[in-house]
């Protein structure tokens, strides 16, 4: 490599992450690395106006070697540390971050102790797709049971549908650090590692291979996907130039239970441009000259249109090709009250009014069917108790659900605003579900929480 003097010289440079991208040396006395992404930082919220800055990898800080000559940096002290030192500076000057930190949920509670303000949701995201692949609920109430018990508050998470990475299937929690501990899981107790491998080998079957061909394995550790193409996967769609205009409408219905996952709990909702205009991935033959180095996930990252720009042009600015979408561009879609987008509108609507993103979680309680997905949240402000309840499942559900502490009082639909029946003083209430829908109810109570 030619020097800043001119000189060609051999690098010797520490990887920990990747091959071909180097690690800052943040061990080094000159503290070179912290000054330099500091500034960095500071320059993207004091110069390019940025306002929230995203902090990748940044488990990784503080690599040292273990006395077996394994490197250690998760969870690592000067990982922590630097990671609070860069929040506090971004905060200092006005900004806010987040971690996109695929760790262990321990790991993860670690780092964001005065460190990112934020951390994306690694610890539900998969698990919410197991449980539409298997059609139950019961590893993702797992995950939320987890995320509890180590103390992180789901207000604290970025809750996403797509994007532009693969569906990481690592399951890191499950793979290093409670490797060995036992989880009860379908009535069996299991060590974490086998838990992992059994949810791996039911989501790749469902998601990829003969069962949904177009999308691709990404290197051992996830699924190159969009989230419409994992719906058709979930619903046996093998063939997507088949896809028919009772498909659309179904799929729609799974986007939006996915919807209301993320958005009808506390913390940050995000979704893409892909999720908008329900898009499709590539076939892999147009991407394959970006596909030679292995890396698959050029097929969910298709060109879109939003707004009808240039409706007629096969290829973006940058050469994408074009994404077949199955809901059109956001002007048509907002002109019918029944598409994806006129229906999110009014879940984030009442996500909005009620103040969801600041509430509480309570309790995701036990439940009989398998596909039901129940989370309780109390609202700020005294707004009193709202209740997110979702099917999985492609089969209709009654059920009577226990809610202990809860003060009775007639449950309402927030987003269609009908009143769906009454909690009684006892904490029961009896909930009606379609195939794939979802509630978000709250109940009417003059009375304080117990």
């Amino acid at each position: 490599v030619v020097g800043v003097d001119g000189k060609p010289r051999r690098w010797v440079y520490l990887h920990y992450f990747k091959e071909g991208q180097p690690s800052l040396n943040w061990l080094d006395p000159t503290f070179a690395a912290q000054q330099m992404i500091i500034g960095d930082a500071l320059h993207a919220i004091d110069v390019m106006g940025a306002k929230i800055l995203r902090l990748d990898a940044n488990g990784f800080l503080g690599v040292e070697r273990k006395l077996d000559g394994t490197a250690w940096s998760e969870s690592h002290p000067l990982s922590i540390t630097g990671n609070q030192l860069l929040g506090g500076a971004i905060r200092k000057a006005g900004g806010f971050s987040f971690q996109e930190l695929n760790l262990t949920v321990d790991d993860i509670a670690s780092m964001s102790h005065g460190g990112a303000d934020l951390s994306y949701d690694f610890i539900t995201r998969p698990a919410y797709q197991h449980a539409l692949l298997m059609g139950d609920t019961e590893f993702l109430r797992l995950m939320l049971r987890q995320m509890h018990t180590l103390g992180i508050d789901p207000g604290s998470l970025i809750h996403a549908l797509q994007n532009h990475d693969e569906l990481t299937l690592e399951l890191v929690h499950f793979w290093t650090l409670h490797a060995h501990d036992t989880f009860l899981y379908q009535g069996q107790t299991f060590p974490g590692n086998i838990l992992r491998e059994h949810i791996r080998e039911q989501m790749y079957e469902r998601l990829a291979g003969e069962h949904a061909p177009y999308n691709l394995k990404f290197v051992t550790n996830g699924v190159s996907c969009t989230t419409a193409s994992i719906i058709t996967a979930a619903l046996g769609i093998r063939d997507l130039d088949a896809i028919t205009p009772a498909d659309i409408q179904q799929i729609r219905q799974v986007h939006l239970l996915l919807v209301m996952y993320n958005a009808m709990q506390p913390g940050v909702f995000a979704l893409s441009g892909w999720d908008l205009v329900g898009a499709l991935p590539l076939p892999a033959e147009q991407v394959a000259d970006l596909m030679l180095d292995g890396d698959t996930r050029w097929i969910h990252r298709g060109a879109y249109d939003l707004v009808d720009l240039n409706p007629d042009a096969p290829l973006s600015a940058g050469q994408m090709p074009r994404s077949k979408t199955l809901y059109g561009s956001l002007i048509s879609q907002l002109e019918d009250p029944d598409s994806f987008a006129s229906q999110l509108q009014k879940i984030l609507a009442a996500r909005r009014a009620y103040d969801i993103a600041a509430s509480r979680q309570i309790l995701v309680p036990d439940v009989e069917h398998p596909g039901l997905l129940i989370m309780v949240h109390e609202l700020p402000a005294g707004k009193g108790t709202q209740i997110t309840a979702l099917n999985f499942g492609s089969t209709p559900i009654t059920e009577t659900l226990h809610l202990p502490n809860i003060a009775p009082g007639p449950v309402v639909d927030i987003i269609n605003e009908r009143v769906e029946g009454d909690l009684t003083p006892e904490g029961e209430f009896t909930i009606t579900l379609d195939a794939y829908e979802g509630l978000a109810l709250r109940v009417v109570s003059s009375s304080p929480m117990i």
